[in-house]
Formats: C-alpha cells, structure tokens, sequence
C-alpha cells in the first residue's frame, strides 16, 4: 500500500502518485475516496423512474470547470501544526455550524502549509484530516495579513456518509450541508484513463431551475429561496436516462461525465449564478472543455431528469442496500443553563460554575469537568430536536430515546404543550447509558427540553439517539 508522508501532500503531487495506478482499488473513508462504500455518493441507484422536467437555459452555458467557486481538498496529517482561525474583518464571529453559534476563534488540529482557497466571493476550502477521519469545511476563508479568517466552519466524518443527519444536519460549507469535496471531480481522476467516475458527482443549478424546498439526503439549503422558480430540490438526484445515446458525446471528459450521470448520477448541492448546472471539479482538475464540449454539455442538460424513485442501491462493495432516512433526530447544541428552568436562558448557578457542562461538536455530546457536585442542565431552546423538513417527529409514531453517556452521566427528555401552557406531555426520567425508553409522540406542535446530568468524581459525558421504530 502506498503511503502518503508529509512532504508528498499536495493534492497534485498526490494524484501524480495515483493516476498512473489504473488497476488501484478503491479505498473508501480515504483521502482519494471518501466516505463509506455504502454513501450515497459512492453507490449506484437500482432502478431509477423520472421526472419530466427539463432544466431551463440561462445566462451561460453548462460547465463541469468554475475554479473561482470550487475548492481544493488539502491532504493533512499528523504532522502538520495546529492552526487557529480568527474572525474575519466585519464578520460578528465565525459561524460554527454544528453549535449554531458565533465563536471568536477555532483551533484546527492539523493544518496543511499548502492550504489556499478558492477565490471567488464563496472561499471555500476543505481541510481532510485523514489520521483522525475528520473533513473540515469552510467557507470564506481568507487569509488577512498572515491570519487565517473564515465566516462559516463545519466538519463531517471522513468515514461517514457525506451527507448531513438530522442531529448533525450541517457538516459542511455548501447550502445542502455538505462538505465542498463531497462528489467533487478530482484531480486525481479527471484523466485516469477510466471510462466514468466512481462516485456520484456534485452539481449545482440556478434560480429558474430550483425548487424552494429541499430533500432527503439534504438536511439543509440555502437561506434565500424567495427567486427559486423551477422544480427541483437541493439534494434531488438527477440522472441520464439508460436510453441516452452516449456515441453523440466525442470530447472524452464530457462522455466520462456522461457515463457517470448514467451510472451514479449527480446531487443538486448548492445553487451558482445563470448556469443551467455545473459539475464541481477540484481546483487544478482537467476539466475545462472547448469546441464541441460545450455543445455536448448542453446536450446532456437537455436529457437530464430528476430521478423520483428507485428500488434500491448497490454500494462500492457491490452490496444491494436500501438508503436509511430514519436517523437519529436528538441533538446536543446549545444553548444549555443551570437546573431544571425550562425558559432559561442563560446559565444560572450558584458556587460551581466553572464546571457546567458544554457541547462538543466533536463527540457529540455535553461534556462535564471533573466535578464534586451533581449538576443538572437543561436545553429548552427546541434545537435539540431536528428542524430537518423531512426527519422531524410527527404524532402518534412510536420513538426510542436511548442514553449514551459516560462518567455516570444522564439523559432526561420532555416534550411539553405550548398550548396548554406549556404541560408536560412526556418526560421520559433520568436515563444511564445504555438505557432506552420506548414512547408514542404525543404532539404535532410541540416544545421539547433535553437534560443534561452530570456524573461525579470523574469527567463525564451526556449524548444519546431519539429514532423511530417502524
């Protein structure tokens, strides 16, 4: 196996190593392909039925090149330094995604020398920190005499899905919350010698072309929908049907892109300006085409649908599968206070409060300082549950709240009625790890609080799941 040291880092230097290996097998949650096998981005849809719509002309033509508001994917490893990031100029704060909170900085743990990002208005840049199986995304990243500044950080596991879940819905710095490199063509593969690429690719489209709503896999989209007048979805899969006549496509990185949209398709990730879509490719990837190219692109527009079911998925490991939307929908962000006071909302306490407990993004979870005193928190904020359109609880499903806490931490859940003054409807006790509680949602409009308690004599931690039982 070949193994990348820390002078041989930079995304070209790397394919360089790759693209002559036409016979390399795939390794997923990897540098050069991430993700599991079973993501949807690296799986095949069986059996795909359409929608009739066409995506309209805009101002420009179909490009799978847009180096301004693309991203490069930075390779860092265990060598690399740990960097901090400041507020940018005029900014309140970088925007933590996963917290829902604006920080003054945030320490990356290890930071490629060779890190720049993209230069158009977006910024983005992905940071994929292989040892610890971890992407961080950013969005406008600048770099403001000798300090890195960014607005926006998320992160997402290298060895997850690539795509949000209801409890971590934003896990990177495109409107569908996923990390810029997710389906990305990269510069190791754009001239391969392969006849498609192996993963579903990344697209955005205009306002005539959108949708004001979004879908599973997306947990996310963008914040201005008011001008989207078109019918498809952000997160929406759009293919080439089995019938599209490949031979009319000459230009070989066009009918490369036109056998991946055949096999895997392509997700509707993020919106751009006056182009009828746009394939996303990594800076300094051989994307760019002329001539014909662009004949054929728009060719492809023309025969492009929006896949509306299918019967299941092949992963990379040729696995049949069937994609899971029942996921997790209880999250840790804050904010969290002192006690049991459901309408707080700010911390209150009275000789320990240095030690209350707070949310890391990294495990998920409130974490509590080593502390002589029980010490109960609550988050009535209702972000605990997901705003995820398509994932929040509805009355009368029967749910599973399960504790994960360490330390002799517990879990404790309330789902109260904002009609009948805020009644308690369900209270599920203390939970210890391990534990679970089955119970049938009482409301469809609701007001959730979450407990946090911590343990004792040791550092403890507070996470747990709220799915649905089919």
């Amino acid at each position: 196996m070949l193994k990348l040291n820390h002078v041989y880092k930079s995304a070209f230097a790397i394919s360089l190593a790759f693209s002559s290996i036409s016979a390399l097998a795939v390794e997923f949650e990897s540098y050069l392909q991430p993700f599991t096998a079973d993501s949807l981005w690296n799986s095949v849809p069986v059996s795909p039925t359409f929608s009739n719509y066409i995506i309209p002309d805009s101002l420009y033509n179909p490009t799978a090149n847009t180096p301004a508001f693309s991203a490069s994917c930075f390779y860092a490893d265990a060598a690399d330094a740990a960097m901090t990031i400041k507020v940018g100029p005029g900014y309140g704060g970088i925007h933590d995604r996963d917290a829902e909170k604006l920080v003054s900085e945030l320490t990356i743990p290890h930071w490629p020398a060779n890190v720049m990002p993209a230069t158009g208005a977006d910024g983005h840049a992905d940071i994929l920190d292989v040892p610890n199986k971890v992407i961080h995304s950013f969005y406008k990243l600048k770099n403001v005499n000798g300090e890195w500044t960014s607005l926006l950080y998320a992160w997402s596991p290298l060895n997850g899905t690539g795509w949000g879940d209801p409890a971590h819905y934003y896990q990177g710095g495109r409107a569908t919350g996923v990390a810029a490199c997710a389906g990305m063509i990269r510069i190791h593969e754009a001239d391969d010698g392969d006849t498609m690429f192996r993963h579903a690719l990344a697209v955005s489209l205009t306002d005539n072309a959108l949708s004001t709503s979004y879908v599973f896999p997306a947990t996310s989209t963008d914040v201005n929908v008011s001008n989207y007048t078109g019918q498809i979805p952000e997160g929406a899969l759009l293919m080439l049907p089995s019938n599209f006549d490949i031979s009319k496509i000459k230009t070989p990185l066009v009918k490369k892109i036109a056998n991946t949209l055949k096999t895997y398709g392509a997700y509707v990730i993020d919106r751009n300006y006056g182009t009828p879509y746009v394939v996303y490719s990594e800076i300094g990837a051989a994307t760019r085409v002329t001539g014909s190219g662009w004949y054929e692109l728009t060719l492809i527009q023309k025969a492009l649908r929006m896949v509306t079911s299918v019967q299941g998925w092949v992963d990379g490991n040729g696995n049949s599968f069937q994609a899971n939307q029942n996921l997790n929908v209880l999250s840790f962000r804050g904010p969290w206070a002192r006690g049991y006071n459901y309408q707080a909302d700010s911390d209150v306490c009275s000789n320990n409060c240095g030690q209350l407990g707070k949310f890391d993004s990294m495990q998920q979870a409130v974490v509590f300082d080593t502390t002589d005193e029980e010490i109960t928190q609550s988050n009535p904020s209702g972000r605990s549950v997901t705003y995820v359109s398509w994932a929040k609880p509805k009355k009368g499903y029967k749910y599973q709240l399960t504790a994960a806490t360490t330390g002799g931490g517990k879990l404790r859940f309330v789902i109260r009625d904002p009609e009948k003054n805020d009644y308690v409807s369900y209270d599920s006790t203390a939970l210890i790890d391990g534990q679970s509680v089955t119970f049938i949602w009482p409301l469809d409009n609701y007001d959730t609080t979450a407990i946090a308690i911590s343990g004792v004599g040791e550092p403890s931690t507070v996470s747990g799941s709220l799915v649905r039982i089919e």
